[in-house]
């Protein structure tokens, strides 16, 4: 440890280390656009200069390494004037439409010019021209509110390491697009909505559907079925001021039949129906020997990857359906039967954490004589934004149970959205198919630590089995790799894209601290301590389900609702 002097204050520093990292860490704010954790500095954006004794220029705090004695400003008249004109720079040539603007109110170079007493345009520069992107089914990009910053491009090759996007052309005639500057939709984009996640101001958004889910709401034909998973759950009390993890799904229920939704469910109870199906279909690889390990297909993002760079794991793919399609094909078979409802008049709503549930419900498979199972993908944000506009108070709400029969989820349902979960009820419950007695203690540690890679090993009949749940599409790639070069020998892989999984969704709240992730994984593991059903073959509705319609765990019902009828003959 070394001693640098920041604003006439002696504090410590790593000798070596970035100065971001060292105020930060001694609770000094200084504002950067371009800055990534974990990446190493562009000092692109020049927003974080400061002055530093005995040097002309100001120096890019992000990528100056600390030296003993320093004697830094981060503040002074100089430093604040250059920001402020890097961002009346940055304003001189985008819209000025920030009242209409998806992002107002929550838009960085919007406050950074708050903070800095931007309220003139003293410069005039051209103004950034493009089309806006609005080809794919998840993400819409307008070029014209882009600063490019580069933290799209950054986060899409060097973390998720799809690279869809890049910068395109040189100085002013700079953008960000994709190959060969085509729509979103033709290129290698998986939808995560990851690049929405970083991107500063409104130039990456969700596609929205609020408009059609209001008129519908309001059309007498229909009837209308909303869902939302554990993710949103322990998540959108973010966006109400509310604790950090603080579990509101009860508040949620009451906000949506307050805007008039028919039926309000938990997708908990799809993730039961999964985690039974799944274990029913790996126990049956592992007698068979067949098609090991078994790759679970619930994250739709990383499907899309695995479809394009490994074709030849098809065999390996479980040919259950991920938990939203088992909802809505449940809500349009056996609900609309049991409530003499035709399914065309059924109006079934995801409320989800991800971005890619929007291009998934798209998708063939999830179609029946041409209805989709599910009609249209909200996020969590896009729910914020839906119960602020109806007027309702969440503070002022009475707390209401979601309806049955499908309103009913086992603890391990819920945790499907946190890395691991599946993994967990899977194991629970096919340790009892196997064994014909539960797990325990049911709670498998190695599985809820924070490492990309996670593994539980378990010997039975003289075998030893291996679990991984990977968070991360870097770390998935290693676990293939390994896998290929037969280094691992796995029996199940559970695969998320996004870091921290579905609680770190591409429609999750923004620019939320990282800790929250911390409080919303806490929140999920908190439901399995505290609930009764801790495995999704106890769900008592689900047992009624199987005993009344579905008869067992891969039935011909079963798999004809519940299957992807591509990988049916591969199970």
């Amino acid at each position: 440890m070394i001693e640098i002097e920041v604003n006439n204050k002696i504090i410590e520093a790593n000798k070596g280390e970035f100065l971001l990292s060292t105020l930060k860490r001694n609770g000094m704010h200084v504002p950067t656009l371009c800055h990534m954790k974990d990446l190493f500095p562009t000092g692109s954006c020049r927003m974080c200069v400061v002055e530093m004794e005995g040097m002309d220029n100001l120096v890019p705090a992000c990528s100056y390494p600390v030296n003993e004695w320093m004697r830094i400003k981060t503040h002074s008249p100089r430093v604040v004037s250059a920001r402020k004109m890097l961002v009346e720079l940055l304003l001189s040539n985008h819209p000025d439409d920030c009242l209409y603007c998806i992002r107002n109110g929550n838009c960085e170079l919007q406050k950074l010019a708050e903070e800095l007493n931007v309220h003139e345009r003293r410069f005039f520069g051209n103004r950034a021209k493009g089309k806006i992107d609005n080809s794919s089914p998840s993400v819409v990009h307008n070029p014209e509110k882009c600063i490019l910053c580069g933290r799209c491009v950054r986060y899409c090759d060097e973390i998720l390491q799809v690279s869809a996007i890049d910068f395109i052309g040189r100085g002013n005639s700079a953008t960000i697009g994709t190959e060969f500057n085509h729509g979103l939709n033709l290129s290698t984009c998986i939808d995560c909505g990851q690049c929405i996640m970083v991107c500063p101001t409104g130039a990456l958004h969700e596609k929205t559907s609020q408009n059609k889910i209001r008129q519908v709401i309001h059309d007498k034909t229909k009837h209308v079925v909303g869902f939302f998973d554990s993710g949103v759950a322990v998540s959108l009390a973010e966006e109400f001021g509310f604790k950090p993890g603080k579990n509101i799904e009860q508040l949620i229920t009451t906000a949506l039949r307050i805007i008039g939704f028919d039926k309000v469910y938990d997708s908990g109870f799809a993730g039961d129906l999964m985690i039974n199906e799944m274990a029913h279909e790996w126990l049956t690889r592992i007698k068979n020997n067949k098609n090991l390990p078994l790759i679970a297909t619930h994250c739709p993002s990383w499907v899309k990857y695995a479809e394009r760079n490994y074709p030849e794991l098809k065999e390996h793919f479980t040919a259950i359906n991920p938990p939203q399609e088992i909802m809505g094909s449940i809500i349009k078979n056996y609900y609309a039967h049991k409530a003499g409802l035709n399914k065309e008049n059924i109006y079934v709503v995801s409320l989800t954490t991800c971005t890619a549930r929007k291009e998934e419900r798209l998708r063939k498979n999830y179609t029946e004589h041409g209805i989709s199972y599910v009609d249209t993908v909200m996020t969590t944000r896009e729910l914020a934004d839906f119960i602020k506009l109806h007027g309702i108070d969440l503070n002022q709400i009475e707390e209401e149970l979601t309806d049955l029969p499908f309103g009913m989820s086992s603890t391990v349902g819920k945790m499907v959205a946190s890395p691991g979960g599946l993994s967990e009820g899977i194991a629970r419950t096919a340790f009892y198919k196997a064994n014909n007695r539960e797990l325990r203690p049911p709670r498998i540690t190695k599985l809820r630590n924070n490492k990309a890679r996670k593994e539980y090993r378990f010997r039975k009949n003289g075998h030893e089995y291996l679990m991984l749940a990977v968070h991360g599409l870097a770390e998935a790639k290693n676990v293939i790799k390994e896998m290929k070069q037969g280094h691992i020998y796995p029996d199940f892989i559970e695969i998320l894209t996004c870091k921290e999984g579905c609680l770190n969704g591409g429609g999750q709240p923004l620019r939320m601290p990282e800790d929250y992730i911390n409080y919303r994984r806490k929140a999920v593991y908190n439901i399995d301590n505290q609930g009764a059903i801790k495995t999704a073959h106890k769900n008592p509705e689900i047992e009624e389900l199987y005993s009344k319609y579905l008869e067992a765990p891969g039935s011909e019902k079963s798999v004809k609702l519940l299957y992807n009828p591509e990988l049916t003959d591969k199970k």
